[in-house]
């Protein structure tokens, strides 16, 4: 079961590291991300191979670039929508590592074949260190709205891989930092599980025709929200009330046709399928708007 989600015991400061609240959220630029064009992958780059990767359900690798910028690569159903619901977290306030998408992208070395299908990029920031993961159960935002938020947000979007091993603490240090001004941000990755069907064992992914039927909300019982919910660690979806769901979807409704669009060409996906995702997404907005205690 799930603690209480009365006010937990963190400041402000506390807080910070897991949210910071998007006053410029209309300016938001969901195509580049938080990280900006400068960041992004060049298409036209022969990646070097490191390493296949071992871990998960999706295949990827550790390459490196021209510049030594090393790469961690996802491949598979989730590589579109990580990079789109990494958009949307850090558009509501929420941290996020740098990610991007490539359809196409070229690799020598380790065996594979030169020419490799779409996948998302994740650079090694040395302004970000990653310091372990963090527990969704045990954490200094437990009761806070941005927690409780944050999990209606992975409720609306259908996310169901919500394993403690996908969340990373990172320590944040930028150039010129004094010694003692080391941030920490608490940071929900690895989050392609997403954007279709929701359950515990293989989950379709980024699939509009799913994500369409399936049912948001079932009731409102006991002024605690009866999701539609079957992912891992369904307990993330109890004790969640119609003021945590009015919040988060009143964050969202803040965005614009123009930024879903862009969250979403981001991801690599062609407009006509976006659209099919944009608008069962604002649906559930509206779901979330309208809900009374």
């Amino acid at each position: 079961m799930m603690r209480s989600t009365r006010p937990g015991p963190s400041t402000p400061a506390q807080s910070a590291e897991l949210w910071e609240a998007p006053d410029d959220l209309a300016d938001r630029n969901l195509f580049d991300g938080p990280w900006g064009k400068d960041l992004a992958p060049d298409p036209a780059t022969r990646f070097t191979f490191v390493s296949r990767k071992t871990v998960g359900v999706s295949p990827g690798f550790a390459v490196t670039d021209d510049n030594g910028t090393e790469w961690s690569v996802k491949q598979g159903p989730e590589a579109q929508a990580e990079v789109v619901m990494s958009r949307v977290l850090s558009a509501v306030g929420y941290h996020q590592p740098p990610v991007y998408y490539l359809s196409t992208w070229t690799i020598d070395g380790g065996g594979a074949a030169p020419q490799q299908a779409e996948a998302r990029f994740r650079p090694r920031h040395t302004v970000l260190k990653d310091e372990g993961a963090w527990s969704w159960h045990q954490n200094p935002f437990i009761g806070t709205q941005p927690y409780n938020g944050l999990r209606v947000l992975m409720m609306i979007l259908n996310e169901s891989d919500l394993k403690d091993s996908n969340n990373t603490l990172y320590g944040v240090k930028k150039p010129g930092d004094a010694p003692d001004a080391a941030q920490r941000w608490y940071v929900v990755r690895d989050i392609g599980t997403a954007l279709g069907e929701t359950g515990r064992l293989n989950p379709t992914r980024s699939d509009p025709a799913l994500f369409e039927q399936i049912r948001f909300i079932n009731r409102v019982k006991d002024g605690e929200v009866d999701f539609n919910y079957h992912g891992r660690h369904q307990e993330l979806a109890d004790h969640l009330t119609p003021a945590d769901v009015r919040w988060m979807c009143d964050l969202l409704a803040r965005l614009s046709m123009e930024q879903w669009r862009d969250a979403f060409r981001a991801g690599g996906y062609d407009i006509a399928t976006s659209d099919r995702f944009i608008t069962r997404i604002k649906a559930k907005i509206a779901e979330g708007q309208a809900l009374t205690s």
